[in-house]
């Protein structure tokens, strides 16, 4: 049975607007019947219950644990948003926030990296929206890594597709492996078909029979093994 949690947030980025269905294209080219797109989230309330889900997983999976600081990395430009609202949910614990704009600073500051100035032997979690096929994570690992001799102990995202990354494997599962990190989703794309399958929110079906069909096609063509 699926957990409450999962439920809620499932709900809550149907109302939200954040997760659709239709005719959408992926950054890497794939036709596929649902999206999400976490820019949509806009009102301050969305984004405190946001940063609550984060945070939620977070310390579910016990990805803190008994570190003595937890530095939080969101990468430009959804991360960003994203690290900062969890870090709050987080206020009580001992965390850092840092992430990083898209071109290189030359004067001020300088650098590409905001926030908490990594040191050797820092704890990271690297919090993303969705996953598909793990591009900025792994840039995201070279420019922490370059940074300072950090350990990257987790990835969160809010969804796991559940598709191939640059295998057969699921793109969370390959990043896993390539790089010794644990990796989570707050809910994946099985969770949200039993979620809402020919189930009404607000009096609206949001998966009904056409959808799920189009669904099942898509993972016949690029789920992961």
């Amino acid at each position: 049975m699926l957990e409450q949690h999962k439920i809620s947030f499932i709900k809550f980025m149907v109302k939200s607007k954040v997760l659709t269905f239709g005719d959408f294209t992926t950054k890497s080219g794939r036709k596929t019947p649902f999206f999400i797109n976490t820019g949509l989230y806009t009102t301050g309330m969305q984004m405190y219950q946001l940063g609550q889900f984060y945070a939620d997983a977070i310390a579910y999976n016990n990805f803190i644990g008994k570190s003595n600081k937890i530095v939080l990395f969101g990468p430009a430009y959804k991360g960003i948003p994203l690290v900062v609202t969890t870090a709050i949910s987080l206020r009580e614990m001992n965390v850092e926030i840092c992430y990083n704009r898209k071109e290189v600073k030359d004067h001020g500051e300088g650098g590409n990296l905001i926030g908490y100035k990594l040191k050797d032997g820092d704890d990271i979690i690297i919090v993303e929206d969705v996953t598909t096929a793990g591009t900025s994570v792994r840039e995201s690992m070279q420019l922490l890594k370059s940074a300072a001799n950090v350990n990257v102990k987790g990835l969160v995202v809010s969804v796991d597709r559940m598709e191939k990354g640059q295998t057969d494997k699921s793109a969370l599962t390959e990043l896993s492996e390539e790089f010794g990190i644990s990796t989570i989703a707050i809910v994946n794309l099985d969770e949200i078909v039993e979620c809402l399958y020919n189930k009404p929110i607000d009096g609206q079906i949001i998966i009904n029979d056409e959808i799920k069909s189009r669904i099942d096609e898509y993972r016949s063509l690029y789920g992961a093994k």
